[in-house]
């Protein structure tokens, strides 16, 4: 697939090209544009251009291309699949799974942009505000930078696209390096769909040239950028004083307490540790056991984790495809080579063949080590024995991000304890961190970033409160 550049209602296709390949076979899969700083200054000009009309266009007009796009999604569900399989090296239930949810994200999308609203405030309950009527409602904030990570390279494109759209906000979208070609198809289905020119503009390049010009351009209001702690954290200081919407990633744990139904856990573990090679922002990197249940937890997690099918992400049985490429598996490796010279046991796993990494479990693992401490984005997981419930939700606490966790108990009690004490984006009960629906508030605290995604949640943060009072005297 040759894809192009998009940037004011232009397709481009000039100058040098970056080279995709498919993760698992190595071969070439199609090329896009590598973009200079012209096409990138172009694009925001394009989109800071189209933004008066596209902001002060009627909910139900922007609600009408945003239902479009949804039924052009659905029309090439499979295609789109396919191409996840392809550029990702996603194993195929989950590739469908994924353009589910981009189509859902859009439907929610075309809902929220009906929904943009606000509310009269009591000037006179202070006595300076007597006579007078206040009200205020959500206005677009402008020109939307969005910065996507090569993991879901349709639903977080959607996350960021959809949201922006509805909101009135256009979009300069730069889509991972390694998985650009699904942001592509989007464009394409995105113009079918009537969009006018230069409301969504797309380029390719790297984060550390097009990424930064982009993010440094004083016409963008509003960064919202999925990835990794570092690059945020840059992302942050270049975007300065503009908002900036962060999702960082985290080194997500659960907790089982004496109660669990083991039957029920086990199985929900071992995919949220393995599913997509592990490269999923909430997969399951640390797991508590009461000591009561570790012996018998451990046996059955390490017998369901031995079946789990590896290999060719077209076949339907796979769980676990390619990482990446093959130096994110060596990475990881290094990192479980560096556990096992601390001590640490390597239950199951540890190798790697290209990019293909075993699903590895380990056990006794240091705290201070990286596969328990950072975020290993990799088939990986810890297992950890824990005298009681107080213990166990102390030592899931303990992390510098905050993006998600599990509880397993029955305590009611608990349950709520835990919902209260651990300072992450979300907890859920009975189920690991994994879980997430596409209209839920979404994302971290503390190293794992800033604001929230989920549709609702992101208009929010592509528009700004206006505030108007009225003295009618």
């Amino acid at each position: 697939m040759q894809g192009a550049a998009w940037i004011g209602g232009r397709w481009e296709t000039d100058g040098e090209v970056l080279l995709v390949h498919d993760p698992y076979r190595g071969t070439p899969v199609g090329t896009v544009p590598r973009c200079g700083p012209e096409q990138v200054d172009a694009a925001v000009g394009a989109a800071a251009a189209a933004f008066p009309a596209w902001s002060e266009a009627p909910a139900w007009r922007r609600a009408a291309v945003l239902e479009r796009v949804t039924t052009l999604l659905s029309r090439e569900a499979e295609a789109l699949a396919a191409l996840l399989v392809a550029e990702a090296g996603k194993p195929i239930h989950y590739a469908r799974a994924e353009v589910a949810r981009a189509i859902e994200t859009f439907r929610l999308s075309t809902e929220e942009a009906r929904r943009l609203h606000g509310e009269t405030v009591p000037l006179d309950a202070v006595p300076a505000g007597e006579g007078r009527f206040g009200f205020w409602w959500r206005v677009p904030a402008g020109v939307v930078a969005a910065i996507s990570p090569f993991n879901f390279p349709l639903n977080l494109v959607a996350h960021k696209v959809g949201p922006a759209l509805a909101a009135g906000c256009t979009v300069v979208l730069k889509p991972a390096s390694a998985t650009p070609l699904c942001a592509f198809r989007l464009a394409c289905l995105l113009e079918e769909a009537g969009l006018p020119p230069g409301v969504v503009n797309v380029v390719f390049g790297e984060g550390a040239t097009v990424g930064e010009r982009l993010v440094a351009d004083p016409r963008v209001a509003v960064v919202s950028f999925t990835g990794s702690a570092a690059v945020g954290r840059r992302i942050a200081a270049l975007a300065a004083p503009r908002r900036v919407v962060l999702e960082l990633g985290g080194n997500c744990g659960v907790l089982l307490d004496a109660d669990t139904d083991l039957a029920r856990a086990v199985p929900r573990c071992v995919e949220s540790a393995f599913a997509h090679a592990g490269q999923v922002c909430i997969s399951l990197q640390r797991i508590y056991v009461h000591a009561a249940l570790a012996e018998p937890f451990t046996a059955a997690f390490l017998e369901a984790a031995a079946q789990v099918v590896s290999g060719d992400p077209a076949d339907p049985a796979t769980v676990v495809g390619p990482m990446i490429c093959a130096e994110e598996a060596a990475r990881a490796v290094a990192w479980v080579e560096e556990a096992r010279a601390a001590g640490a046991r390597v239950l199951l796993g540890g190798g790697r063949e290209g990019a293909m990494m075993a699903p590895t479990v380990l056990d006794r693992v240091a705290p201070e080590l990286r596969v328990v401490r950072d975020e290993v984005f990799a088939p990986v997981v810890t297992i950890a024995s824990v005298p009681d419930f107080e213990e166990g939700l102390r030592q899931l606490g303990d992390s510098t991000y905050g993006l998600q966790a599990g509880v397993y108990t029955r305590d009611l009690g608990r349950a709520l304890s835990a919902a209260r004490r651990l300072d992450v984006g979300g907890v859920m009960v009975n189920d690991t961190p994994i879980f997430r629906v596409d209209h839920m508030p979404y994302g971290g605290n503390r190293g794992s970033g800033l604001g929230r995604e989920g549709v609702r949640f992101a208009v929010e943060e592509f528009t700004t409160p206006r505030m108007v009072v009225i003295d009618p005297r």
